[in-house]
């Protein structure tokens, strides 16, 4: 009787993991991103305190000016490896100067970013939802550090 259980249980993680895989995006991403989304969304909803009205207004507005930073991020990290390669390699004072300058200005394209998306938000919303929303960006990014410092320790102590 247990070996019969033991191999129905086999078969349904077996058929669990198949599935689990078939469900996949297109990259190969189990969803958590979207998961993550749908928080952000409904956090940042909640803190700013959005009427319907102005998240139908603001949510366009809103992931454009995200995708538009993922855009500036993947910059950013393109150009700190570089520099930090250029350094590792001992490359020349020249070239390690202007790997810096690219750095930091695709840190000031990040930053302009934040500035033109709050002039378009000033359009819709209020400066205090305004200033609720970049709160509640940075208390979200916050709660997310926690809970994966949390699953860490829990995935160390096993």
């Amino acid at each position: 009787m247990r070996k019969i259980t033991r191999l129905l249980l086999i078969t349904i993680l077996a058929f669990a993991g198949a599935w689990s895989s078939s469900a996949q995006d297109k990259n190969g991403r189990n969803g958590w991103q979207e998961r993550i989304k749908a928080e952000k969304i409904a956090y940042l909803t909640d803190a700013m305190d959005l009427s319907p009205a102005e998240a139908e207004k603001f949510w366009p507005v809103y992931n454009r000016a995200e995708s538009e930073m993922r855009q500036s991020w993947k910059l950013i990290m393109d150009a700190y490896r570089a520099l930090e390669a250029s350094v590792k390699d001992s490359k020349d004072d020249k070239e390690i100067s202007a790997l810096l300058d690219k750095y930091l200005d695709a840190q000031e394209v990040a930053d302009g970013i934040d500035r033109k998306y709050t002039t378009e938000y000033r359009k819709i919303l209020s400066n205090d939802k305004i200033a609720r929303l970049y709160i509640a960006e940075e208390n979200f990014r916050r709660l997310q550090i926690h809970k994966l410092n949390k699953n860490d320790n829990k995935t160390d102590k096993k």
